[in-house]
């Protein structure tokens, strides 16, 4: 039908010049219902497009819930081996927390998202964070809604800056642009009654299409900037879409009324104003359609446009230009909820003003629920450090990272996955996954020094670190390593921080018995003939016996009588 009345208008409308002025009325009425066909097409191209997102959303979920992860966005771009505790902790990459977080959709949103999963911590902001998911996820409609006009209506990937810079100029308006709109129309008009009235003849119609060319080419270079700038219909629709969600949703936390406010002015609702660009955008990037051009040479329609568009700019464009930015603080927003909605995670977090950290029976998220393994800990003013043995692959570093991703979770104001976790005022420090560089001729052994170095600067600054250390020196000889952790132990126990050392060496474990607020937990194994079997519990007190040897034995290595292999490796 749309191709029907698309031909049909060009037919009328050369009937109307050829034949009768009378059939340009009908070429009028067909272009009308040709809009109209345009607008209800597109319409359902968007409904079907939202039907789409809404399953593909509805896939992801299932995925995210099995823990099924690949193919999902890393944000592997966000990753800093320099970044104190990002890289540890797999906020990034593959099988990620990034992964199970993240529900927006612009590159902007995303990077907000991974900006704040890095950041420092912050009780006052965390708790207003709380409040706000704890709101939104009782609104799994309105984060649906939210998530499926993103992720189905904005196309338009390009950088936000051109349509911010375009709106926040002014235009320039003349008074010869507001005389030619007048005169266009009343000109044409008169001009075709004169010609159907053979007042005058139909050669006097090419002079005005050519006066018209001359005039029309003093908007022609605003107007094409306002196409360039101006979204795509589609991120428009988006944009507006999520505008008007936000708009008519009532919340009660103080840091969604403010994020709320932030996207309107006093005069006039955000949503209003871009559906008055939306209608203008229309005509602006069709200006060049062949059902326009004619009209527009006729009448001139391009002047009544452009003063329709310098006037809306010039009234209300300051107040529009910030609102790519605001809505992707409202996609962090949906992604903090969602991941609410869909993961559940049920532990009760509070800050409090101590320097301390409580968790009690905490698990990892990014383990399914029924094969975690949850345990609890406590690192207080009378319980600062703890030396964390056990025998390999037994759960020590998994549980140090179980302690971090948690504390990650805590400050962006999510539910930890436990039943309770307590933060004191405390930022977050690893030195976990070190590894060599051999661009910058670095060993694995210098890179750990390096995050050692920089962890005994900041708490000999005064700061409130809780650290955790993954199998502490282990570049080094077994002396080395042991002395050289011992004198890590009594140095960071003249500062203010907490914390957890892992390592092989059972010798550290003696330190309980002489050096105050230092304790020994572990994980230990249970080694039968041809497996060893591990239950994941932290237990207090060191580890009684270790595993590698048999590791080594199931791995193929074969061992010899101790007696002959000394006597050979002495020949």
């Amino acid at each position: 039908m749309r191709l029907l009345f698309f031909f049909g208008t060009g037919a009328l409308f050369i009937l109307g010049l050829a034949e009768h002025p009378l059939w340009l009325v009908a070429a009028g009425i067909a272009t009308y219902f040709f809009i109209k066909l345009v607008s209800f097409y597109n319409f359902q191209k968007d409904q079907e497009a939202i039907y789409l997102a809404l399953g593909k959303m509805e896939e992801r979920k299932g995925h995210r819930q099995r823990r099924t992860l690949s193919g999902f966005d890393s944000g592997a771009e966000f990753s800093d081996k320099n970044h104190p505790f990002c890289n540890d902790l797999d906020l990034f990459g593959e099988h990620s927390l990034f992964q199970l977080l993240n529900h927006t959709v612009s590159k902007g949103g995303k990077a907000r998202l991974a900006s704040l999963m890095k950041s420092n911590f912050d009780k006052a902001e965390s708790e207003g964070r709380a409040q706000a998911v704890t709101e939104l996820a009782d609104k799994a409609l309105f984060l649906q809604a939210m998530e499926a006009a993103g992720l189905a209506l904005k196309k338009d990937e390009a950088e936000n800056g051109k349509w911010i810079d375009w709106l926040g100029s002014a235009e320039k308006q003349s008074v010869l642009p507001k005389m030619l709109a007048f005169i266009g129309p009343i000109g044409g008009l008169t001009l075709l009654s004169l010609i159907y009235l053979g007042i005058v003849p139909e050669a006097i119609l090419g002079v005005w299409v050519l006066l018209g060319v001359g005039f029309l080419s003093l908007v022609f270079k605003p107007l094409k900037a306002a196409a360039d700038a101006i979204p795509v219909a589609s991120t428009l629709k988006s944009y507006l879409i999520r505008t008007k969600l936000i708009e008519q949703e009532s919340f009660y936390s103080k840091t969604l009324n403010i994020a709320k406010s932030e996207l309107s002015n006093e005069k006039s609702p955000a949503s209003s104003l871009l559906g008055d660009l939306d209608s203008l955008g229309f005509w602006i990037q069709n200006r060049l359609n062949l059902l326009y051009l004619p009209f527009n040479l006729l009448f001139w329609t391009d002047f009544l446009i452009f003063n329709q568009l310098a006037s809306w700019k010039n009234r209300v464009g300051q107040s529009l230009s910030h609102l790519p930015e605001n809505l992707e603080k409202w996609e962090v927003f949906v992604s903090l909820g969602a991941f609410e909605v869909e993961l559940e995670g049920a532990a009760k977090f509070e800050w409090t003003e101590e320097a301390e950290l409580i968790a009690t029976d905490i698990s990892h998220p990014m383990i399914l629920p029924e094969k975690a393994i949850p345990n609890s800990i406590g690192l207080d003013a009378g319980h600062r450090l703890v030396i964390l043995t056990g025998a390999n692959m037994s759960g020590k570093t998994t549980f140090m990272r179980t302690l971090g991703i948690n504390c990650v979770l805590a400050n962006l104001g999510l539910s930890p996955f436990g039943s309770n976790l307590r933060i004191g005022k405390i930022q977050l420090y690893t030195s976990m996954r070190n590894s060599d560089n051999l661009g910058e001729s670095v060993s694995s052994f210098y890179a750990e020094l390096k995050r050692i170095h920089t962890l005994i600067e900041r708490l000999e600054s005064g700061e409130t670190l809780f650290f955790l250390l993954d199998e502490i020196l282990k570049g080094t000889n077994t002396q080395d390593r042991i002395s050289g952790s011992e004198a890590l132990i009594l140095q960071i126990l003249k500062t203010k921080g907490l914390g957890i050392m892992s390592t092989h060496d059972i010798e550290l474990s003696v330190l309980e018995q002489s050096v105050e607020n230092l304790h020994n937990f572990s994980f230990h194994s249970e080694i039968h003939d041809r497996s060893i079997d591990f239950d994941y519990k932290i237990k207090k007190g060191p580890c009684p016996s270790f595993n590698a040897h048999k590791l080594m034995e199931l791995m193929g290595i074969r061992f010899g009588n101790p007696e002959h292999m000394a006597s050979k490796l002495g020949r």
